[in-house]
């Protein structure tokens, strides 16, 4: 079955189709390095480093680019803030980024492209629009027209006329109409910049990505992607601007993951309830904040709580204990062949569900269901008398395909300890007097599949191991 990707340029899904056989290329908005990263701005990296490593499981080859803005106003008001230059800023928090993406399970990218690296490739760029029409200079800036090109909104679904309406000239800006956004800025005196055919400045936001595209991947490209909050007025523009430039279609699919919520409240800066990446990954397993992200489709909004956090890590539990149960009985199975062939089938059929709820716009909630369901069956061959080395390898194998597609490795756990235990039948104590029966029953499955079996007494309950 092909791929099928929802597309926010036509608002529907289509059967994914590369521009070369075996081959994708994607490009994914990356950070503007002032600060370490919030959740938010890790949920693109998780999604579609997913996304990547689905492409890869069906047999392509990803080029895959997330791009670093390394020069912008928030850098440079943050240099002056710390008392810093702007590049050692710029260079701190690509580390930092660096870092908390690859904790949380994302691979490297095959290009991480710096907008001060890619200066002489902007720099053309915005000539080649200028000469066609497109974008004016005045002043040291430059603007881009975007009533020049026709179909401005597209992406967006809004008219010119009603794009008009909301735009605005502040203070200090040269353009000739609300709508027209700068490829240049002249710069001011003190602020790092770079030499161009219209003075010393640097560029516009929009105008990177269009240019590093372009250079990396070619004139039009299978998939950009990124954060809902991008799709305008930034990837409208680089629409705009890129397929004025080279009169192709810049990317044939377009790909935005839904916002965070905290508590059940939009995370945003201006509220304050936003929660860096850095402060999670000190407090939680990184896996489980992975886990945790894909457990929601990427297009629906995901809700952050220390309540969900919490389900998630007892969900990868149960998956990762299912592993190691299976690891364990290998060590004392057999060759036999009595029901192999059920036992095989069950999990191939489990095996092309997967990837029936991955190829449905790479639907990791649902995969993760399928996911349980393959460690459920596990647990139930694991009640035989006797296994077969044969089933429980076929097991193991499937559940490392699936966990590797999501980026999750299983990594075996100590013995819980007592206090553990205790601490546990606790909770669980005060699940049945609050009348939460479903976590109550959580617990005990989780601690018996942990081979800790509890007792209920009128002395209260009493626990064995198994």
């Amino acid at each position: 079955m092909p791929i099928k990707v929802y597309n926010t340029l036509t608002r529907q899904k289509e059967n994914f189709q590369a521009l070369r056989d075996g081959r994708v290329s994607m490009y994914v908005c990356g950070p503007t390095v002032y600060n370490y990263i919030h959740i938010g701005n890790a949920r693109p990296a998780i999604v579609f480093d997913s996304v990547r490593r689905y492409f890869e499981y069906k047999g392509y080859t990803v080029d895959y680019v997330l791009n670093f803005t390394d020069v912008d106003d928030k850098i440079i008001k943050s240099a002056i803030e710390l008392g810093e230059e702007v590049q050692d800023v710029a260079d701190k928090f690509i580390d930092a980024y660096l870092s908390d993406v690859e904790a949380l399970g994302v691979q490297k990218a095959t290009y991480n492209p710096r907008v001060t690296e890619t200066m002489n490739d902007i720099i053309s760029f915005i000539e080649g629009l200028i000469e066609k029409g497109y974008a004016y200079a005045v002043d040291g800036d430059v603007y881009f027209k975007p009533r020049a090109f026709e179909g401005y909104g597209k992406l967006s679904h809004q008219s010119i006329d009603e794009l008009r309406s909301g735009a605005r000239i502040q203070v200090g800006e040269k353009k000739e109409d609300p709508l027209d956004f700068a490829l240049w800025k002249d710069a001011k005196d003190g602020e790092i910049a770079w030499d161009s055919p219209w003075g010393r400045g640097r560029p516009g936001w929009h105008i990177e990505c269009s240019a590093m595209a372009r250079k990396y991947l070619g004139e039009t490209i299978d998939i950009h992607a990124g954060g809902q909050d991008l799709a305008f007025p930034h990837h409208e523009n680089e629409i705009a601007q890129s397929e004025a430039m080279t009169d192709q279609t810049f990317a044939n699919y377009w790909m935005h993951n839904g916002y965070i919520n905290i508590d059940n409240e939009k995370m945003s800066k201006s509220v304050g309830n936003f929660v860096l990446t850095k402060d999670l990954i000190e407090h939680y397993d990184p896996r489980v904040l992975r886990f945790f992200m894909l457990s929601v489709h990427y297009r629906n909004p995901i809700n952050f709580t220390e309540t969900l956090l919490s389900s998630a890590k007892n969900s990868l539990d149960r998956i990762n204990t299912a592993y190691f149960n299976l690891e364990h009985r290998k060590q004392t199975s057999m060759n036999l062949v009595d029901d192999n062939d059920q036992w095989l089938q069950k999990i191939s059929e489990l095996e092309q569900q997967f990837e029936v709820e991955m190829d449905d716009d790479f639907n990791t909630a649902n995969a993760i269901t399928v996911l349980f369901e393959l460690a459920k069956e596990a647990n139930v061959y694991l009640q035989s008398k006797q296994t077969s080395t044969t089933v429980i390898e076929a097991f193991q194998e499937t559940m490392l395909t699936f966990v590797h597609v999501l980026g999750i490795d299983l990594q075996e756990e100590e013995e819980l300890i007592d206090e553990q235990i205790e601490a546990l039948i606790q909770e669980r104590n005060e699940a049945r007097k609050n009348r939460d029966f479903s976590r109550a029953d959580e617990i005990r499955d989780l601690l018996k599949e942990k081979n800790i079996f509890l007792e209920d007494t009128a002395q209260g309950v009493r626990w064995k191991r198994g």
